[in-house]
């Protein structure tokens, strides 16, 4: 089979197209409903999914009645008839974050043991739901939210901090519910599936500590304010594992399934995939050098698999800003940048990253293209690769070269999915 830059293009589209379908809540959660209760049913939620998760629950149970609250990223929200659609802010939470979030235990209030709270969370409910904890103010949580993402943690490590600043996060919005029997139905975004991590855990027991949460502000050298730092030292903690008897969890999609879907979709046209990983972190640009290097093994030798292959990765990159100032970009193109600087125009290599959300970072796309001839048409647009790569400002350079990946709000999110495809 003849690759080229059109084929190529068309085929990655294809495969991150797929990956992204596999992860569609209307086709997912019919399967993970639980049995009805005798009393009341409440649907609570939060994440990038939610509303989306909410419609299918309501297309699921049409002649069932229930009430409910659930809250979504702006532009993320679809038509519902029985549960209520807020929107708040992403990735830093806003002041419908802190409403969302008091609502969300008034909805749950006052119920009893024959009711049942079905719980909707997804990627990105950490900071849409966001209530700060006793003495703590919105702007102390958005402090923080900016320097943990500015200071290349791993998400688990900004969910351990946002979950012992949080009045809701960490299990405690499920104690709220009790005695009402909860069943949290979950889509991951987080390496390892930890229930604790997807969206800060706010109906699951939480396994950190205080002591976690000011361990990981030091390692990053954030300095908490007094305020915080009084919580993070005499605050009340989170319920730990067997304190929440009435709450039960099940994921209904992960980003494995959206790996292996993706998988299928490069058999289909005549390429061997090899899944490399579903939760790789680090620093965006030392991932995009390594798999760089691993492509060209493919390429030159044959190893680890031979041509025509498709290297899959999923999980959560980072990017480090440090104090400079950052141009327009997410953890996608920066990845991409870096091993097309890496390949230097090597042939029949072409990648493309995106965030299965439809949104990398902050900005208007999933992802983007590399093609053999990337850092070319770059530079004769007069963008140098390299010093654009040191301003993390990726989006700018694949915004120039007409690379970007755009889908708009896939309502769905299980983190980033990347294939780089060895011809």
């Amino acid at each position: 089979m003849h690759w080229d830059d059109a084929h190529a293009r068309k085929v990655l589209r294809e495969v991150f197209d797929a990956a992204v379908a596999a992860a569609d809540p209307r086709v997912m959660l019919k399967d993970h409903l639980p049995e009805l209760p005798k009393g009341r049913v409440v649907v609570i939620g939060c994440g990038k999914s939610a509303a989306s998760m909410a419609a299918s629950l309501e297309a699921a149970w049409p002649d069932v009645a229930m009430t409910g609250l659930v809250v979504t990223r702006y532009g993320h929200e679809v038509p519902t008839r029985r549960i209520e659609v807020m929107q708040s802010s992403h990735p830093v939470p806003d002041a419908n974050s802190e409403i969302a979030a008091k609502r969300m235990l008034e909805v749950v209030k006052g119920l009893t043991a024959d009711d049942l709270v079905i719980a909707l969370i997804s990627g990105g409910g950490s900071a849409l739901m966001a209530l700060p904890a006793p003495g703590l103010t919105l702007a102390d949580k958005q402090a923080i939210n900016r320097a943990l993402l500015a200071s290349g943690a791993t998400i688990g490590e900004m969910n351990a901090v946002r979950r012992h600043l949080s009045a809701i996060k960490g299990g405690r919005l499920a104690a709220a519910a009790a005695p009402a029997r909860l069943v949290t139905l979950a889509i991951s975004d987080v390496p390892g599936d930890d229930p604790a991590v997807i969206a800060s855990g706010p109906t699951v027991p939480d396994p950190t500590s205080f002591a976690d949460a000011r361990e990981i502000l030091a390692r990053y050298a954030i300095t908490p304010t007094p305020a915080m730092e009084a919580w993070l030292t005499h605050g009340s903690e989170t319920p730990k594992p067997g304190e929440l008897p009435h709450a039960s969890f099940r994921l209904i999609t992960t980003p494995t399934v959206a790996l292996e879907a993706a998988a299928t979709a490069a058999r289909a046209h005549g390429l061997t995939p090899m899944i490399l990983g579903d939760a790789l972190e680090g620093e965006s640009r030392e991932a995009g050098i390594l798999l760089a290097g691993i492509a060209k093994s493919v390429r030159a030798h044959g190893h680890p698999l031979k041509a025509p292959a498709l290297l899959l990765s999923g999980g959560e990159t980072t990017v480090s800003i440090g104090k400079g100032k950052a141009g327009r970009g997410g953890r996608n193109t920066e990845f991409l940048l870096a091993l097309a600087i890496t390949l230097d125009g090597a042939a029949d290599i072409w990648a493309a990253a995106g965030d299965t959300d439809g949104i990398d970072g902050t900005e208007d796309a999933a992802g983007a293209i590399v093609t053999p001839t990337t850092l070319a048409r770059a530079r004769a647009a007069g963008i140098d690769p390299r010093a654009v790569l040191t301003a993390h400002d990726s989006y700018s350079l694949f915004d120039a070269t007409g690379d970007l990946i755009r889908t708009g709000p896939t309502l769905t999110n299980v983190n980033d999915i990347r294939a780089i495809l060895i011809a």
